[in-house]
């Protein structure tokens, strides 16, 4: 597994070779938010991503890193939207097929996605209404032996999560001085390419991993210092959390993370439309758990620069999450 976990030196690669596909995204800042925090935040907008999430950065390595034998059987990933459309986008962009394991439960405005950006979906059929790891990666798994397609795990693969720490080449760049870096965590992939990057350019930059009370896996996972798995799907508005660690993202994390924290659901909830109301910019719930960490204070930020990577925006408009309580 050591030969399979990527380096600084990944990353960079990875930069170069996504650069023409993806957005170099915007940081916003806020003087309500540091007022209200007695700290200077920086939020990276991953939103504001081609196919409005950060996913598109691991996707497009992923599959600009096959070779044009692999590349014409195609990719094949399971996801519940955002890897799904980031991968289905890399995939048209390369003009190879996309095969995309995913549940009836996926919100529509994601099943859309993949629709437009040309993905084939299969159903992933559970014995209960959120498919289980396992039934996701059964799924997968058939597909791939169909089609001989390559698989491109969401979060637990090298070419996914040298791509994601691009983003953090990018924010350390765009704002230098940072203290404390929030991204929140599912799988791994984002805060483990997050960590990688982070570390490596600046060691004293402390990088801290979100995650819903309600998962709390990667948290227990650190502390024991063993992969604790979601063994039932658990509810949760962050619907792009729920996953578990993989031995390559747990690896990074546990070397380069500095601590996990959670937060409740009405934090997440709270945070989202701050940050419409705030930033005037629209985040799915997973986005925002960052942002409640800071804002619950789940650890000290007063005086410092603090570095928030906002991981997507695809939100279905009819099914906002203050709406519901109504």
């Amino acid at each position: 597994m050591a030969s399979a976990i990527p380096t600084l030196t990944a990353v960079h690669e990875a930069r170069n070779r996504i650069s023409p596909f993806v957005s170099c995204t915007p940081v916003l800042t806020s003087k309500t938010f540091d007022v209200r925090t007695e700290a200077r935040l920086y939020f990276k907008c991953e939103n504001f991503q081609r196919a409005g999430v950060f996913k598109v950065r691991g996707a497009f390595n992923a599959v600009l890193s096959l070779n044009e034998s692999e590349a014409q059987r195609g990719v094949v990933t399971s996801s519940s939207g955002n890897q799904a459309a980031a991968l289905s986008l890399a995939a048209h962009t390369r003009g190879i097929p996309a095969y995309i394991a995913m549940p009836k439960v996926a919100p529509k405005s994601k099943i859309a996605a993949v629709q437009r950006y040309g993905g084939q979906i299969v159903w992933v059929e559970g014995k209960g209404e959120v498919p289980t790891s396992e039934e996701y990666e059964a799924t997968a798994e058939r597909i791939r032996a169909e089609t001989g397609a390559s698989p491109v795990h969401p979060y637990n693969d090298p070419r996914t999560i040298a791509g994601q720490g691009t983003c953090t080449l990018e924010f350390l760049e765009q704002q230098g001085d940072l203290d404390l870096l929030f991204a929140p965590v599912g799988g791994g992939g984002l805060l483990s390419g997050t960590a990688l990057a982070a570390k490596s350019l600046k060691p004293a930059l402390r990088v801290i991993g979100c995650e819903p009370e309600a998962v709390d896996d990667a948290q227990q996972s650190v502390r024991l210092g063993r992969i604790v798995p979601q063994l039932q799907p658990q509810r949760t508005i962050a619907d792009g959390l729920r996953t578990s660690l993989g031995d390559l993202t747990f690896a990074l994390i546990t070397r380069y993370a500095d601590e996990i924290v959670t937060v409740s659901e009405e934090a997440i909830v709270s945070a989202m439309r701050l940050a419409w109301e705030t930033l005037k910019i629209v985040i799915e719930p997973s986005s925002a758990v960052p942002l409640a960490a800071v804002l619950e204070k789940r650890l000290p930020v007063a005086g410092k620069s603090v570095g928030i990577i906002l991981s997507g925006g695809n939100v279905d408009l009819d099914r906002l999450p203050w709406m519901q309580a109504h």
